[in-house]
């Protein structure tokens, strides 16, 4: 009898165990997402670029040094859309500003919503290419059939250090479903993301 009980005890001690262990791992994977964006942001590792940068009036443009920066873009998984660079490579000065453009069009029947997710390569560039507008920063909704430019502003700092030369911006298009009814006056608001 003092064997069932202190068996019992012990496989109580298990279950105990076990469900803890769960509990815990289910907790630390909602914890990682988190905890690899800022880990991202402190060390640009991964290409995952930052968000919306202010220039400032005294940025010093490095007249001697060219830098290249290419554009890919591809869709997420089931998305739809044609997505493309309008130029799929720039020359710029360091300190320069540079306007480019993406081309989106939704050739399906519904209206959709669209992310853009950016990525920079090599990853120790990411530190250096500021984003001063992105469509990256909002949501893009589209109707059935429209189709849109959207423009992508940015500085790549005078610091980056001299050897890279040249930099790869690629952005993923994910989609983000139906564009949300609006009750009211007939203005909706842009969701925005801290999509970098």
């Amino acid at each position: 009898m003092a064997d069932q009980q202190q068996g019992k005890r012990s496989n109580s001690r298990v279950i105990a165990w076990c469900m803890t262990g769960v509990v815990g791992m289910f907790a630390f994977g909602f914890a990682l997402v988190p905890l690899y964006d800022v880990f991202c942001d402190i060390t640009g590792i991964n290409g995952k670029t930052s968000g919306r940068y202010e220039a400032g009036t005294s940025e010093q443009v490095d007249e001697n040094r060219t830098v290249t920066v290419q554009f890919l873009a591809s869709n997420g998984p089931g998305m739809s859309w044609e997505f493309r660079p309008v130029v799929r490579s720039v020359m710029v000065h360091p300190g320069e500003p540079m306007t480019v453009k993406f081309f989106a069009a939704n050739p399906t029947g519904n209206d959709m919503v669209g992310q853009a997710v950016p990525s920079l390569s090599p990853s120790e560039g990411t530190l250096y290419f500021h984003k001063t507008e992105c469509f990256c920063f909002n949501q893009q909704p589209l109707e059935a059939g429209e189709s849109v430019e959207m423009p992508l502003v940015f500085i790549v700092d005078p610091e980056l250090p001299e050897h890279i030369t040249k930099l790869t911006l690629s952005y993923t298009l994910y989609d983000q479903g139906k564009p949300v009814e609006v009750s009211g006056p007939a203005t909706a608001d842009t969701i925005t993301n801290n999509n970098g």
